[in-house]
């Protein structure tokens, strides 16, 4: 049974999310998922290669709405809404919304950043992990890898760079995107005995 969930999204959007907001960077027509990384209950980091062939199991697209699950990310509004986008249009039988319809309720949602912040950690997965001195730490590929994969290509033939343009790179961008998990789940365990009261939740998931 499901009773949590570990998750960190990579993907693209032609739309600048610096300029903009995650709504309009997940809402632009060529928005996608790339990369699902995702722990279940704290255990084993599964990276889902959606861009060749992968498929999200069933069971974990069911507790992606499932209020009872409680979802953990790094910054969580940004896999939220992405999620929230990616389902709709592409799993339109797992979606379910709360207000307006359009995105996941976050009531669900706990951020590692908010319980980073509420210790007195900085900003930024890279500097958590130099901090609390975490064996495992983000990979210092992930700019560079972001804007080959995630961002138009500059390229002159192509709209985006693919897997097969630079297999190497992807396999580089997988190790990149579980590693990101396993520091979010480091975070969670090295923090655990300091947790964020229930007041502090309510207050961002109304924000």
């Amino acid at each position: 049974m499901i009773q949590n969930l570990s998750i960190d999204l990579e993907t693209r959007s032609s739309v600048d999310i610096v300029k903009s907001s995650v709504y309009r960077y997940a809402e632009s027509d060529d928005f996608d998922i790339l990369l699902f990384g995702v722990s279940v209950n704290h255990g084993p980091i599964t990276v889902y290669d959606l861009q060749q062939g992968d498929t999200v199991p069933a069971e974990i697209l069911k507790a992606l709405t499932d209020d009872t699950v409680e979802k953990w990310a790094y910054n969580s509004s940004f896999e939220r809404v992405c999620l929230s986008v990616w389902l709709r249009r592409k799993h339109p039988e797992f979606f379910s919304s709360y207000g307006d319809g359009q995105y996941l309720d976050p009531s669900a949602w706990k951020c590692s950043l908010v319980l980073g912040i509420y210790n007195g950690l900085p900003l930024g997965l890279e500097k958590v992990g130099a901090v609390l001195g975490f064996e495992e730490q983000k990979l210092k590929e992930g700019k560079e890898l972001i804007r080959f994969f995630c961002t138009p290509s500059r390229t002159s033939g192509r709209a985006w760079n693919l897997p097969e343009h630079a297999p190497e790179k992807w396999d580089l961008f997988k190790r990149y995107n579980e590693r990101d998990v396993q520091v979010e789940l480091q975070i969670q365990e090295r923090l655990s005995k300091y947790p964020v009261p229930d007041f502090v939740w309510e207050e961002y998931h109304q924000d």
